[in-house]
């Protein structure tokens, strides 16, 4: 799971990095609104954390930015305006939870996961397609229950499947995933990564088929 941590406060955003990325998720961060754009711009998010008080506008701005271009991922407000006002504006203006600064880590990291479950599809923790598990809490991908290694591109590309699973997933979708920058990944390369994985998965009751001229979609394999 990818998060991008808008966050101006360096403490902050340093010990809230190094917290998320021991708990499994993969964690961008950026210190303004202007450089939070271009992130969205050019990689995959799954759960946005968003501070308000940002150093070139307002994070409600941003937030209504990000509404207005039809970005549809959960979005969590974290700041220190506390009164009933700003939560209201806060939800009114599209976020999907708001939490006060002082919290507690562990209540941020359980919102994630609510937020993760409520808006990819109502799942719980584990999601299972033929012998394949994704365990969304301990963030790895199990074949009968044991841990299955993959390359990084490769588990990216797996990992977003299986929250779709049974749903397509466009090329563009992919891209987002696997781009480190702004180049951004070629048509090639992301059949390259898919040939790959069927190849990996196809032995535990699972296939990925290619909807022409829309992405991919996983579904289980017939023995």
């Amino acid at each position: 799971m990818n998060i991008l941590l808008i966050e101006d406060d360096a403490v902050l955003a340093d010990g809230l990095l190094h917290t998320l990325g021991n708990s499994g998720y993969s964690v961008s961060s950026a210190t303004t609104g202007m450089a939070a754009e271009r992130l969205v711009e050019t990689q995959s998010f799954d759960v946005i954390v968003l501070d308000l008080g940002l150093p070139d506008l307002d994070g409600l701005q941003l937030l209504r930015k990000f509404r207005h271009r039809k970005l549809s991922l959960p979005i969590l407000i974290l700041t220190a305006r506390d009164s009933v006002n700003d939560r209201i504006e806060g939800i009114e203006q599209g976020a999907d939870d708001y939490l006060t600064k002082p919290f507690e880590l562990r209540e941020l990291e359980a919102r994630i996961q609510a937020l993760i479950r409520r808006c990819y599809g109502g799942f719980d923790h584990n999601i299972t397609i033929g012998r394949l598990t994704l365990d969304t809490h301990q963030h790895r991908i199990l074949v009968d229950n044991q841990p299955f290694i993959l390359p990084a591109r490769e588990y990216a590309v797996l990992e977003i499947l299986l929250i779709q699973a049974g749903k397509v997933v466009t090329k563009e979708r992919i891209a987002q995933r696997l781009s480190y920058d702004s180049e951004g990944v070629s048509d090639n390369a992301i059949e390259i990564n898919i040939h790959r994985l069927r190849k990996h998965i196809e032995p535990y009751g699972v296939a990925i088929r290619t909807i022409r001229g829309l992405g991919y979609l996983l579904e289980s394999r017939s023995p």
